[in-house]
């Protein structure tokens, strides 16, 4: 059974980022390579065409935030990014390798590298937290109980979490159910984490909490962050830069500021929450998938 890559720090026309007006929160070089990238990259499912012919390149130890419509392909993206699922053309790398045509055993040394918070936790009801955070120790790594147990401990602590190791899942409050399972999603220490709605269900003061350790672990473990939500003021606090998706493509591209003065309505009237009749039914009724219409064969 393979050991897990590890990341540079421990515990406790393709759409390029303008990483110079970005805030100068994590400060790589510029020539570092993106850790992914997604080119002219589709995506359907028929009749519906969910992403077409999208671009993007994610630059490490940044935290990228897409925004959009309810549809319009968000946790989609997220699933082609960790194999999950497969584009129906185009092409996804990660660190330089191409991964969309990996086979199955082969993408397991990729996924190891990335961690995915699911929207609602995806916590095991009938295990206790520490049996929740060992599972992937005990699924990828020849850790012994001792080693399992000090990793559970400061991947805890990261999280801003002490004494609920032997607590069930039902014990906890949402905050805590979160925490927990962002602790699970570091725990093989990532080099990427990936964040599906992280502050669905949450109220505001346990939502912010959420987006503080969003931005320290990429401060402390230099992690690289895709955070796919709705909470406009999550996007604002934890985003180095943004993308929104509109209609399977790319709308939008920069930091949130500069999305707040785009010159495209929708993007506008999406950031500032301002609801648009025609722009709802628009993005309600994507394009359908292309068609082609063969000749008629002659007998």
């Amino acid at each position: 059974m393979p050991t897990p890559t590890k990341s540079r720090s421990t515990l406790a026309s393709v759409s390029e980022p303008d990483l110079a007006s970005m805030p100068d929160r994590v400060a790589p070089s510029v020539a570092v390579p993106p850790i992914i990238r997604l080119v002219e990259v589709h995506k359907s499912f028929p009749p519906q065409r969910v992403l077409d012919g999208i671009n993007l390149v994610i630059p490490q130890a940044r935290t990228t935030v897409v925004l959009g419509p309810s549809g319009c392909g968000k946790s989609v993206m997220l699933k082609l990014i960790i194999g999950l699922l497969r584009p129906d053309s185009g092409e996804v790398f990660f660190d330089g390798k191409r991964i969309d045509n990996l086979r199955e055993r082969d993408l397991r040394a990729v996924r190891l590298q990335i961690g995915l918070l699911f929207q609602m936790g995806a916590l095991f009801d009938s295990m206790s937290v520490a049996e929740n955070i060992a599972f992937p120790l005990i699924e990828h790594t020849k850790l012994n109980p001792a080693e399992r147990k000090k990793k559970i401990a400061q991947a805890l602590a990261t999280v801003d979490l002490d004494g609920v190791q032997e607590k069930l899942p039902a014990q906890l409050s949402g905050g805590q159910r979160k925490r927990v399972a962002l602790a699970r999603a570091i725990v093989l220490e990532p080099r990427v984490v990936l964040y599906d709605e992280p502050t669905t269900g949450l109220d505001p003061i346990r939502a912010d909490g959420i987006n503080d350790l969003i931005i320290k672990l990429k401060r402390t473990m230099g992690v690289t962050s895709i955070v796919v939500t709705h909470d406009l003021v999550s996007a604002k606090k934890v985003a180095d830069r943004v993308v929104m998706l509109l209609n399977g493509k790319v709308a939008a591209d920069g930091t949130y500021e500069e999305l707040e003065h785009s010159p495209d309505p929708r993007v506008q009237h999406f950031v500032a929450g301002q609801y648009d009749k025609d722009e709802d039914e628009a993005s309600n009724s994507p394009p359908p998938m292309r068609r082609t219409i063969e000749p008629e064969k002659r007998t």
